[in-house]
């Protein structure tokens, strides 16, 4: 599950939509381990109808719609029985981004094209009709890219998951602008100029 979500940074994920091919690269990406995992859909072990395609097998969508309007997109990662899935948090747009801006009604040039879990699933025109497709056969898949560094932090939105929220297991590239959040800015000293160093006061004789 942590294997795979590292790995998915970098990687390209493709839809082939009714209005053509729409490609991101995955920038952001959050693992979930469920049914010990408090933050995870399938804590405790809850099969429900929603949550029915985190419990196997691997290689299918997970589509889940928080607050009646986003929708997110998961991979399941585990054999059947092992409710386990990657969130892809952020795309960084390549290919399709005129549909894409079209579907999210943003300039396509705008990181808020893509900068997030529902922000991508509109972009790319995700939702229920994809819940439960096979990654590896259908219209949705991911495909092979050049690997990017990656960095890792704690889950973003979790608070209530106690310590689980603690664990490290958000994975994002920290050279892209595209990410759900951006890298805090580390400070960096520069030297006044020579011109304006001060020069040490003579002693009064």
């Amino acid at each position: 599950m942590l294997t795979v979500a590292r790995e998915c940074v970098g990687k390209l994920l493709v839809h082939r939509a009714q209005e053509g091919l729409l490609v991101g690269r995955i920038v952001e990406a959050e693992a979930y381990r469920g049914p010990e995992d408090r933050a995870a859909h399938s804590y405790g072990g809850r099969q429900t109808a929603r949550t029915l395609a985190m419990f196997g097998p691997a290689g299918h969508a997970y589509m889940f719609l928080i607050y009646g309007l986003h929708w997110n997109f998961n991979i399941v990662t585990s054999r059947t029985g092992e409710p386990h899935a990657v969130l892809i948090r952020a795309i960084e747009p390549l290919l399709g981004t005129d549909v894409m801006a079209r579907n999210r009604g943003v300039r396509a040039d705008r990181r808020e094209l893509t900068n997030g879990p529902g922000k991508l699933c509109q972009a790319l025109g995700l939702d229920r009709r994809h819940y439960g497709l096979d990654l590896c056969q259908s219209e949705l898949f991911l495909a092979a890219a050049p690997q990017v560094p990656v960095a890792r932090s704690r889950r973003i939105g979790i608070d209530y998951a106690g310590d689980w929220a603690e664990k490290p297991w958000r994975f994002y590239d920290p050279k892209s602008a595209y990410t759900s959040r951006l890298p805090k800015p580390v400070p960096v000293h520069v030297p006044a100029p020579e011109g304006n160093k001060s020069r040490p006061k003579r002693r009064s004789t």
